[in-house]
């Protein structure tokens, strides 16, 4: 092993930039995924067919189809279906937006299911609609329920978000790529990015295990 980190460390600051790149495309793609999968998932437990058919579809195609290759049609494919070129960065949080609404609809729906059906029955007892019966009693509860599982989601938007070095996004792995394209040595900038995720993912762990914590005292 030939290693030389001495010629690539002047650059960690500008791989370390990447980490604001990464972390906007993971929140607001997190966002995206998170509201689409509440929709999605009201869908999939609806008694309309149509709503049904369309939530099983849109979750096949996606789950169904590489990330990177959604990510592909939506930056290279919108020049021929909208008329103009979409920036990578949005390109980046349309495509992993999408792709986590159908993982996020899944643990959404899991989590409702999980509900003990004797509340809802109560609450359509007592006259409650549907609507404030879903919002005020059963999606608190399942959201609670499924706390972790949505960080491990949000966890691995954050490592997936690595692809987007494929159309040009100046995150961590396109500056590390860079950096040693600049200095011919390419093991060096990319162990360094590979530390960088670590870290990323071990503080969002920490984050989500206290605020599961913090939930489980205020049952």
């Amino acid at each position: 092993m030939n290693l030389d980190f001495s010629s690539v460390l002047p650059s960690f600051p500008f791989i370390l930039d990447g980490v604001w790149i990464t972390l906007q495309i993971a929140f607001f793609a997190g966002i995206i995924g998170f509201v689409g999968g509440i929709i999605l998932s009201l869908f999939k437990i609806s008694n309309i067919k149509i709503l049904n058919w369309f939530a099983d579809v849109y979750t096949s195609i996606f789950r169904g189809t590489p990330l990177v290759l959604q990510l592909m049609i939506i930056y290279f494919g919108s020049p021929q279906v909208l008329g103009y070129q979409i920036e990578p960065f949005t390109a980046a949080i349309v495509s992993f937006g999408l792709n986590s609404t159908a993982y996020i609809s899944e643990i959404i729906r899991g989590g409702i299911l999980g509900i003990d059906k004797g509340q809802s029955e109560a609450a359509m007892a007592l006259g409650v609609p549907y609507r404030p019966m879903m919002i005020n009693i059963v999606l608190p509860q399942a959201l609670k329920n499924i706390l972790p599982s949505l960080m491990n989601e949000f966890i691995t938007l954050t490592k997936e978000s690595a692809i987007v070095t494929t159309i040009g996004v100046m995150d961590i792995m396109r500056r590390a790529y860079q950096v040693g394209a600049d200095k011919f040595r390419f093991i060096e900038p990319l162990l360094l990015a590979g530390i960088i995720y670590y870290l990323l993912v071990m503080a969002l762990t920490l984050i989500g295990k206290a605020v599961e914590r913090r939930m489980r005292k205020s049952d």
